[in-house]
């Protein structure tokens, strides 16, 4: 009872609310809304349009905060009222519970203890997947969500599925785009990506066949959910990773920049030359437009160093561009019959390649190709005595 006790005081002090979005579980909201009461009574329930016994059922706990939607409108738009009612209520935040009955109670110290130890932080349970009766759609999907989150934020967690969650609500995102289950992957890419911290905690968990209700639609759910990851890939390449790369090297500085993540990055030589040379040749090689969502789908593939392989990548910025345009037509020029005299001065310009596009398409693969290798050797070299020398001194 005293560590109850201690937990509602805990609770109430840093102003943590527990929100259970509920849709047809009237065999487990009972349980589930006795369990919490345990710990706190700060408790926000969402009746999503339930049409069984569940509105019967809550009408036993007028003491608690009820928001009821006439309609089923998915998890993703109930969890959003329950946030918008907490954030009303000032409350700092919210534990989101299922009411499936597959999340214990008991796990809310848990939470709190994590909460006061780490400060603000986003916290997801981490379910054991591979114990006894969990489904294998659950355990797939799980792996599934949790590459796509590592992709589109750099954390990897063990489980990103898991409803059993602690939010900052002052720091997550205020609007959003998503109402059913992709929800709760929105909100934790968009949340790692203000810079806040994304971490699991260990949680029990129970599956039950014969209580237990998924409302989870396999086959629409999961082509929802992709989608999103879809959206979410090119969001990530084509601004994300930029974004914090500019915004590191800002930060740090060009020098200091180089020094961390090329010379003193963990990275073997052999995989920074290779990340070199993959940068050198997306660099050069005619994928006008497609350059930086390439060269970091490629180094995610290859497991190369991101940062080396953007950074190389931009070779062709302005001053450079009339030399590549001037060498790549060149080296074409051997492969065709254009007999086009060049002159390399500033004068060459994009008009150049559409008037000899055969010509320079070949010539930039060949020039990248070279390109790369040179810069890939020369890369390769450098760090090695770079390390030769830190190690004699």
């Amino acid at each position: 009872m005293e560590g109850n006790l201690y937990d509602i005081d805990s609770v109430n002090r840093l102003k943590v609310c527990v929100i259970v979005p509920t849709y047809n579980n009237c065999k487990t909201v009972k349980g589930v809304l006795d369990s919490i009461l345990h710990y706190t009574s700060n408790i926000i329930i969402v009746n999503d349009g339930s049409t069984d016994e569940t509105a019967r059922i809550l009408e036993d706990y007028t003491q608690l905060v009820q928001i009821y939607f006439p309609e089923n409108s998915g998890k993703g738009l109930a969890l959003r009222a329950g946030f918008k009612k907490a954030k009303e209520l000032n409350y700092n935040y919210a534990i989101t519970i299922d009411s499936d009955g597959q999340h214990f109670a008991s796990d809310i110290p848990k939470f709190i203890d994590a909460l006061e130890s780490e400060g603000e932080v986003l916290l997801i349970g981490s379910r054991n997947m591979m114990q006894e009766g969990v489904p294998k759609k659950s355990s797939f999907g799980n792996k599934f969500s949790n590459f796509w989150f590592w992709f589109e934020t750099g954390i990897r967690l063990e489980d990103t599925q898991s409803g059993y969650r602690l939010y900052p609500l002052s720091s997550i995102p205020v609007n959003y785009f998503t109402p059913k289950f992709e929800f709760e992957i929105e909100v934790i890419v968009r949340s790692a990506w203000k810079g806040i911290r994304v971490k699991n905690i260990p949680i029990q968990v129970l599956y039950d066949p014969t209580e237990r209700v998924s409302h989870f639609r396999p086959f629409r759910d999961f082509t929802r959910i992709s989608i999103l990851n879809t959206v979410f890939v090119f969001i990530t390449l084509l601004y994300i990773k930029p974004r914090d790369f500019f915004r590191s090297l800002k930060k740090k500085g060009i020098r200091k920049f180089f020094l961390e993540n090329i010379l003193e990055s963990n990275d073997s030589n052999a995989r920074k030359s290779f990340s070199i040379a993959l940068g050198v040749f997306i660099g050069i090689s005619p994928f006008w437009g497609f350059q930086t969502v390439l060269v970091l789908f490629l180094a995610v593939v290859f497991k190369l160093n991101k940062a080396i392989s953007f950074t190389f990548s931009n070779i062709s910025f302005p001053p450079l561009i009339p030399f590549i345009i001037y060498g790549s037509l060149k080296i074409g020029g051997y492969f065709s019959n254009n007999k086009t005299h060049l002159f390399l001065d500033t004068s060459m310009t994009f008009s150049d390649i559409q008037n000899n596009i055969h010509q320079y398409l070949v010539g930039s693969f060949i020039l990248a190709i070279m390109m790369s290798i040179i810069f890939g050797l020369s890369g390769y070299f450098a760090l090695t005595l770079f390390s030769t020398f830190k190690i004699k001194k």
